[in-house]
């Protein structure tokens, strides 16, 4: 059961309990409510930012197994308490006021839906660690971000999605003017004549967004795969982020077919040419994937070392 289903149900939930009528933000606060998820990714926040900040930094609150609690809380009256409420109100309303919109502007424009399984994958991908910094999850909060962001043209395709902690994030956002413009237009770059940009629909076995998985026309081993950027670029050294992403997840995909087709396949050889020098005779960037089997040569050991045979065995 996805949480969309979930959602229409708590939805008539507070149409029900409001006499027949809510306005949006009211049924937005109840999904909220309900949402797993959302509640988790707050649980982290107030672990590794907030809480952290006030217990061991400021020594303000105290924290034992899930419960934080206010340091002489029973030393405080009434009064007090109402005050000090007072001023946290009026601190959090004078900061949204001196911001404005802005302190909302990277939600609304920069973020879109992401479903949970999608977050758990690209976390797992990211073996939970900030990909920027290498912070891991259990000390900051780690957070989706768009590489090329939506109000720049970013789309909301996981090739364009990144693992970034909280601090690293708020950073890309306050400080990256970069006009992505130019980039946005390059991925629709294609030379004629070159023999990846101009591929029949008929050798393409899958695709996503930016890049392409192929058979090699001239295989090394049986099913000997390519995986191309749909992008006119030189080498795999000119990809961008979103690519070499694009790229990964149809190795990823092949990977998986091909072992469940053959079960001969008992290892792999990965690798690109990059230039003339390293053998690379088609001058757009590719990715080559070669399944190997027990058996295949007399010595297997070194490898890719066998690009300089003499150097192969060690």
């Amino acid at each position: 059961m996805r949480m969309s289903h979930v959602y229409q149900p708590v939805m008539l939930l507070e149409l029900l309990s409001r006499n027949g009528s809510a306005s949006v933000e009211q049924i937005a606060k109840s999904l909220l409510l309900h949402d797993r998820s959302q509640i988790e990714y707050y649980e982290s926040i107030t672990k590794n930012m907030v809480g952290r900040v006030l217990t061991k930094n400021r020594g303000l609150t105290d924290k034992k197994g899930d419960t934080y609690s206010l340091n002489n809380y029973e030393q405080l009256t009434q009064q007090q308490v109402q005050e000090l409420m007072s001023l946290c109100q009026n601190r959090i309303d004078g900061y949204i006021e001196s911001r404005g919109g802005r302190i909302w502007v990277h939600r609304s424009k920069s973020a879109g839906y992401i479903s949970g399984s999608l977050r758990y994958n690209l976390l797992k991908q990211a073996k939970f660690r900030c990909e920027l910094c290498g912070t891991p999850a259990d000390q900051k909060a780690l957070e989706v971000d768009h590489i090329i962001p939506r109000n720049k043209g970013g789309s909301d395709d996981p090739s364009n999605f990144q693992i970034l902690c909280y601090s690293c994030n708020a950073s890309k956002r306050d400080t990256d003017d970069t006009d992505f413009r130019g980039m946005l237009d390059a991925y629709d770059n294609r030379e004629a004549g070159c023999p990846f940009c101009e591929l029949p629909e008929e050798r393409i076995v899958s695709e996503n967004e930016l890049a392409i998985w192929l058979y090699d026309g001239y295989p090394v081993t049986a099913g000997h795969s390519l995986f191309i950027p749909k992008r006119h670029v030189s080498d795999y050294f000119d990809l961008f982020k979103p690519e070499r992403n694009a790229i990964e997840a149809l190795i990823a995909e092949a990977r998986e077919k091909l072992q469940s087709d053959d079960a001969t396949i008992t290892g792999f050889n990965m690798g690109a040419n990059a230039g003339t020098t390293a053998g690379q005779t088609v001058l757009h960037a590719h990715v080559h994937l070669i399944p190997r089997r027990e058996g295949d040569v007399k010595n297997p050991k070194g490898g890719v070392r066998g690009v300089i045979p003499a150097k192969q065995q060690y």
